[in-house]
């Protein structure tokens, strides 16, 4: 969908704002075939996921992978839908309300995915309507990777290529080892603990990437291990009581190693009964880690001998999770004179206002309005 730029619509009194883009990956509109093919071919048409020759990928995903594997996750899909729709946007939708609840007039926060709805360039036409003209934007990936990251960044630049006023932006790469989202995650699994007992072992499960992408530079697999190695000095874990995997690969090419799939059978093989699985890339909740993990590889457990496998949640919209991402925004944002001064940032908009007023020349002297109208005056 093209976006309009309305940046020129704002009254010259209309202070100018900071604001914070919030994005996620996405979701299909609907568990059905239709709408997840739609939703598939947007996110594996990008090379960030996808870096293969296009000449090369582009036949297989249309030709072998989207006539396919939609039907094949309709039945995924039904099981984790709720009331509300798709748990990874409702949850996110909770989480833009609690940011914007903790940040105030600070700054105006919008949500996007980077595919599907609501999409980088409505958030873009709503942040403009609101008058930002500085713009924050915190993908929800705490460890980076060019294939979530950075293709958020990408979907953004390529908006703002089509606007005619971008807004001065900063961004967020990661927060994999900051000391409140490491806390965040100790304090939900001590909850858990609390709530269900402590289980004989912890997994720390991660989103896998295919393996190439580490050789070409992609720091994502160290991030995932500081993560962990953070969480488990926090909780006072010792290596035999906990391990990394990585989850969700999809292909024969190798992919970040060991595989979830696979070292939770080869848990309950060695005599483990009681196992819980976290996975602290996921800030909201959704198909992989309500249908995956909680239910798909809680069966391969129960089968390989386990007793039972508790999924501890993502960080969702605790208040833990919540309260480090505006600390992190108040963080990013230090140094913009809107936060600076909001007072100071007011009058000098009605001062450019006023100075407007006296130098604009009627909008009928061709080559003078469009120029002399500008809200730098």
């Amino acid at each position: 969908m093209h976006s309009q730029d309305n940046s020129g619509t704002r009254a010259h009194a209309d202070p100018d704002r900071c604001g914070v883009l919030l994005v996620n990956l996405g979701t299909p509109t609907a568990p059905t075939s239709a709408a997840i093919r739609v939703y598939l071919k947007q996110f594996l048409s990008d090379p960030r996921v996808v870096d293969l020759p296009r000449a090369l990928w582009l036949p297989v995903l249309h030709g072998f992978i989207l006539p396919f594997r939609p039907r094949r996750l309709v039945h995924a899909y039904a099981k984790v839908w709720t009331q509300r729709g798709s748990p990874l946007l409702a949850i996110s939708r909770d989480q833009h309300a609690g940011l914007q609840a903790r940040l105030g007039d600070t700054a105006t926060v919008a949500l996007a995915m980077t595919y599907g709805e609501p999409s980088i360039a409505s958030a873009l036409d709503e942040l403009t309507q609101a008058g930002v003209r500085r713009l924050l934007v915190l993908p929800l990936y705490p460890q980076y990777s060019a294939t979530t990251t950075a293709a958020v960044f990408d979907a953004l630049y390529r908006q703002l290529q089509q606007r005619r006023w971008p807004p001065e932006i900063r961004t967020i790469n990661s927060y994999h080892d900051r000391d409140d989202y490491i806390g965040a995650l100790a304090a939900s699994l001590q909850r858990h603990w609390a709530q269900q007992g402590r289980g004989e072992h912890l997994l720390i499960s991660f989103h896998s990437i295919p393996l190439r992408y580490l050789h070409a530079g992609d720091p994502y697999f160290c991030h995932c291990h500081k993560t962990a190695r953070l969480l488990a000095e926090h909780l006072g874990l010792n290596a035999d009581q906990y391990s990394v995997s990585f989850q969700s690969r999809l292909g024969k090419q190798p992919w970040l190693q060991p595989y979830t799939d696979i070292v939770i059978p080869q848990l309950a093989a060695r005599g483990c009964r009681t196992l819980d699985v976290i996975c602290p890339g996921f800030a909201a909740d959704c198909l992989e880690t309500l249908e995956e993990v909680a239910i798909r590889y809680r069966e391969d457990f129960l089968q390989a001998g386990g007793s039972d496998l508790r999924y501890v949640p993502a960080l969702n919209d605790d208040d833990a999770h919540l309260d480090l991402l505006a600390a992190m925004c108040r963080q990013h944002l230090q140094g913009w004179p809107e936060v600076a001064d909001a007072a100071a940032t007011a009058q000098q908009a009605a001062v450019r206002a006023q100075r407007a007023a006296e130098i604009r020349p009627s909008l009928d002297q061709p080559g003078l309005g469009a120029r002399e109208s500008s809200p730098s005056a």
